[in-house]
Order: structure tokens, then C-alpha cells, then sequence
């Protein structure tokens, strides 16, 4: 099998783009070029003078930042730098798995009792998470707050002793 070598096309063919912004190319050219006046390819294009300007310095920024020296060698893609950090993850998924098997069976081996469920929910509430404490500054917040309010002392009072509570 020989390798068929591809050639590129160039120059005029090369070029990829929608009708119009080929054609608003070929007006931008025309007026660099001396064919044509700014305002008749303002004109043509059937834009304001000040859009055909920042068109014109559109398409020269774009030539410059074409014509910007590229890195050598091959680039990584976002997509290969996506695709490599999740062939890790399933590696590293893999082997805790491993790992974890041969905590379980050299415990096993050894006669440790293995942790229960219950002894691993111990700081949980019934919901399987922490229960939530009460911070002192969310405390002060609240008592802020209630002194601006028109409550009842009692209710006032209430409240505090069950603030107090969940602070201790």
C-alpha cells in the first residue's frame, strides 16, 4: 500500500465562508486594493460608512492574527485534554476500587469486624446528613432582625430560648 499524498487546495479555491462575507471580502480587497472609494463600498454593501470601517479593521485584524507565528508540534485540543483526564479518572476509579478490596479481605484475614452502617451514619440525623448547628453570628442576625419587628415579648422570648438551645 503506497500513501497517496492530499494536496491542499490554494489560494482562491481554499477559501470557505458564506456568499456574503466572501463578497464583503472581495469589496473590503477592492477598496485596499485602490479599485474602489469607501463610500461606494459602503455603499455596495449596503452598510453606514462607520460599519464598513470596522468591517475593513475586522478583516485586517483577522489577516494579522492569521499570519501570527504558530507553535511547533502538535497541539492538545480541549477535547483530548478532556478525553485524557477522564481516562485517568476511570484508572484512578479502578484502582480505589482495588485497594479498597484489599482493605476489606486483609481485615477479613486479620479479624478486624467490619464497621457497620450504623457506626458510619453516628454524626448523621435521620435524613443521612449533619445535622446543621446554628452559628452565633446567624444567632445575633436573628435577634437583630426580631428588634426591628413589632412581635409580642412572649413570642420574642420563645424564640430566643429555642435560639439558646440549638446554640448549646
Amino acid at each position: 500500500m503506497t500513501k497517496e499524498k492530499r494536496v491542499k487546495p490554494m489560494g482562491a479555491k481554499a477559501l470557505t465562508g458564506s456568499a456574503e462575507a466572501k463578497r464583503q471580502a472581495a469589496v473590503i480587497l477592492e477598496v485596499l486594493s485602490g479599485l474602489r472609494r469607501t463610500e461606494d463600498a459602503s455603499a455596495a454593501m449596503k452598510i453606514a460608512l462607520p460599519r464598513y470601517y470596522l468591517l475593513e479593521t475586522r478583516a485586517l485584524q483577522g489577516l494579522i492574527a492569521a499570519l501570527e507565528p504558530r507553535p511547533k508540534g502538535r497541539q492538545r485540543r480541549p477535547e483530548d485534554e478532556i478525553a485524557g483526564l477522564a481516562k485517568d479518572k476511570d484508572r484512578l476509579q479502578r484502582e480505589l476500587n482495588r485497594t479498597q478490596a484489599l482493605v476489606r479481605a486483609s481485615q477479613r484475614a486479620m479479624g478486624i469486624p467490619q464497621a457497620t452502617k450504623a457506626d458510619d451514619k453516628s454524626k448523621l440525623d435521620g435524613t443521612g446528613r449533619k445535622k446543621r448547628r446554628a452559628t452565633v453570628r446567624a444567632i445575633r442576625t436573628v435577634r437583630a432582625l426580631r428588634r426591628g419587628l413589632d412581635t409580642t415579648p412572649a413570642a420574642a422570648t420563645v424564640d430566643e430560648d429555642k435560639a439558646a438551645a440549638v446554640k448549646s
